[in-house]
């Protein structure tokens, strides 16, 4: 299932795999057809415009289906892919997504009580959006007849991990070998670096302080309660993060909480106050000031800036 401005990345690394899967067993193990709204087809982030099968609503019975998103994916009403999901799952069919897909799902309420992931970049605003939801940051999540993947190269790792499921450990390596990927990775792992192996932040306990940043956002900690956290003063926490970082803590972490901001504006339709609110903003006009200071324009700037 193809939205517009689908991620062509994700689409080719999920579709990939089957194809090979075919070709590695000699034997046509995996077949598939392609859904857009239309019924004629859709144009992928990158401008490629793919040829379609038919539409959603015409959607027969299915073993599995794959909604594949992408960019903007909260700005498009999704009516009649949200109908055939919701068809096609009462029939019995496994539901999965790559990319922005699983915002797609979520708005289905097809993920209500599944665990699920989506790319990191997207995850504030699928969080806000749907607050009940047991959302992930690992590369993808199988949760019985639900598989959600963060995009990019994830979506091959997700099907190389059901073609295993399927047909077991040799095929899914013969395919892995074909696409010259090295290690099939497990749903566990996460999409980005654990903070210890990102430059310059090796350090026990400015490890310890980013990762409480990160987990603070909605409601900030100060500096000093950051610091006796790890049994520093505040000034020996500025020079920890200036010698490894290069900037104060208090900035640091005022930038953690505007790219989050960043995130909201752009996935999702929620005001600018309450978009500062939920980032640590208690002021909407230190907000919009700290803003222009990082990006160069203001939030309502950004929100206008982002395609309708």
């Amino acid at each position: 299932m193809l939205t517009e401005r689908f991620s062509m990345i994700a689409f080719t690394a999920a579709l990939e795999p089957l194809r090979l899967a075919n070709r590695a067993a000699g034997a046509p193990l995996y077949d598939w057809r392609l859904f857009s709204a239309d019924g004629a087809g859709a144009e992928a982030s990158n401008g490629v415009r793919v040829c379609a099968d038919g539409a959603f609503r015409d959607a027969p019975g299915l073993d599995a289906v794959v909604v594949c998103a992408g960019v903007d994916v909260h700005l498009v009403d999704h009516h009649d892919l949200l109908s055939a999901l919701r068809r096609l799952c009462k029939s019995g069919t496994a539901v999965g997504a790559v990319c922005t897909g699983a915002y797609v799902l979520a708005r289905a309420g097809l993920l209500d009580g599944y665990r699920c992931t989506i790319h990191w970049e997207n995850r504030p605003g699928l969080t806000a959006g749907f607050p009940d939801l047991e959302v992930g940051d690992e590369l993808f999540e199988i949760d019985r007849d639900r598989f959600t993947c963060a995009g990019g190269v994830a979506a091959a790792d997700m099907m190389l991990s059901l073609i295993r499921k399927d047909h077991g450990e040799a095929l899914a390596r013969a395919v892995a070998e074909q696409l010259i990927h090295q290690r099939i990775r497990e749903p566990g792992e996460r999409q980005r670096p654990d903070l210890g192996k990102r430059p310059g932040t090796a350090h026990p306990k400015l490890q310890r302080v980013l990762e409480m940043m990160e987990a603070s956002i909605g409601r900030p900690l100060s500096i000093e309660e950051f610091a006796g956290s790890v049994a520093l003063s505040p000034r020996q926490l500025e020079r920890l993060f200036i010698e490894h970082l290069g900037v104060p803590p208090n900035r640091h972490y005022v930038n953690i909480r505007l790219e989050h901001a960043r995130h909201l504006l752009r996935q999702t339709r929620m005001s600018v106050l309450d978009v500062a609110m939920t980032s640590g903003f208690n002021s909407a006009s230190y907000f919009s000031q700290s803003y222009l200071e990082r990006f160069g324009h203001s939030p309502r700037a950004e929100r206008k800036a982002t395609p309708a």
